[in-house]
């Protein structure tokens, strides 16, 4: 929900689990919040029996709250998407626009642009998603990258741009410098809005990067090569979509071999002749330098695995329950406020794992990167340490894997 200083709610987006929340319940979370306020008291969150309430104000006109089952998880993940969601109007209508509101009704409809966005970060609309969670933008390693990269950067100064994306089934295959350079913020939303959107052959979308150029608008064009697969660039007042158009065949029709390889890979997301232990059920290696991940809970390419008690959508969410215990109580981490937690420890942990009858999970920090892996329950509790190890030195020095 959507509150503006001097205005009712503006938003409500709510998954199709959840009961409609009656306006004065809707009402009350928002006063209570501003009664705290008037006495100089930060309402930041708060719990029920079966619920999380999260608070967030920006910018000290636009509050944002977040209603969830409570998972025991720490604040800084709901907090973080409440941030994501800030982020996303900025990214469409531009900071002024967002916190300088002169006409509410004006606002409501402009804001509607936002609507599939922010229903994507919420996990409404498609499957809720690793980028979000983690604030880290999802990458797919394949060996033909390489060759892709050049592909790319051809095309990006062709459209007078520094700024060019592959996407491949949502994820980042191959990325300008200038691209990388942006904010997890605004690399994580792109990679959103771009699986937040009707499939189509081409797109001029005007945007506004939420950290870097919050008040002056770009255009982003996307391009669909082919099903699942779409460039990106970021540009100025030129050129225009339609005089880019027809160089898409002249520098893309080469790649095509390319293209369908890594389109293959994007179940398992890593090259298969990397092995992994056959006890492993899945993974996600986040780097909190470079703000980019790497996942999968495909991890045996042809589907097999002697322990089939989890499937690919249990893993997931073992997966992500794992990652939100870990975070912000034990680990800090690329979302914003995960370090509280951790710093009440006398030292940082850098290893933990739990166990339970149908799975076995272990994380572990190595420097910049953090690896959280899902093994089956007939794997030695005793043996997880060493197969993690191997599994983050085998996953970090591969040379077609850039995480």
């Amino acid at each position: 929900m959507l509150f503006e200083s001097l205005a009712p709610y503006l938003i409500y987006r709510r998954s199709i689990q959840i009961e409609v929340l009656p306006f004065p319940v809707i009402g009350s979370l928002n006063g209570v919040h501003m009664f705290g306020s008037s006495h100089d008291v930060t309402l930041q969150s708060t719990v029920t029996e079966d619920a999380k309430i999260v608070w967030r104000v920006f910018h000290d006109s636009v509050t944002l709250i977040a209603i969830a089952q409570n998972d025991d998880a720490d604040d800084c993940h709901y907090s973080n998407l409440l941030n994501l969601v800030f982020n996303a109007m900025v990214l469409l209508v531009g900071i002024e626009e967002v916190i300088n509101m002169k006409n509410v009704e004006k606002f409501k409809k402009e804001i509607k642009v936002c609507y599939n966005l922010v229903d994507r970060i919420l996990g409404i609309k498609g499957s809720w998603g690793f980028c979000q969670l983690t604030n880290a933008v999802e990458i797919i390693a394949a060996p033909e990258n390489a060759v892709l990269q050049n592909f790319l950067d051809a095309f990006t100064e062709a459209a007078e741009s520094v700024y060019g994306c592959l996407f491949i089934d949502g994820k980042v295959a191959v990325a300008t410098k200038k691209w990388w350079s942006l904010s997890a913020n605004e690399l994580v939303l792109l990679s959103l809005l771009l699986s937040s959107l009707t499939p189509c052959t081409s797109r001029d979308i005007p945007v506004y990067l939420p950290d870097s150029h919050p008040t002056v608008p770009h255009r982003l064009m996307t391009f669909q090569l082919t099903r699942g697969i779409e460039v990106c660039v970021i540009c100025g007042p030129s050129p225009s979509l339609t005089e880019l158009e027809p160089e898409i065949l002249r520098f893309w029709k080469p790649s095509y071999d390319s293209l369908r390889s890594v389109l293959k890979l994007s179940s398992r997301n890593f090259p298969t002749n990397l092995a992994l232990d056959h006890n492993t059920l899945g993974f996600l290696l986040i780097n909190k330098e470079t703000n980019r991940c790497l996942c999968s809970i495909s991890p045996t390419f042809n589907g097999g695995h002697p322990d089939e008690t989890l499937s690919p959508s249990q893993r997931k969410e073992v997966l992500m329950s794992f990652y939100k215990r870990m975070v912000g109580t034990f680990f800090s981490s690329v979302v914003p406020g995960s370090e509280s937690g951790p710093s009440e420890f006398s030292h940082q942990a850098m290893e933990s794992y739990i166990t339970t009858e149908t799975h076995k999970c272990y994380a572990m920090m190595s420097g910049p990167h953090q690896l959280f892996m899902v093994y089956g329950e007939v794997i030695p509790t005793y043996a997880m340490r060493s197969i993690t190890q191997k599994t983050l030195s085998l996953l970090t020095k591969d040379r077609n894997i850039s995480v």
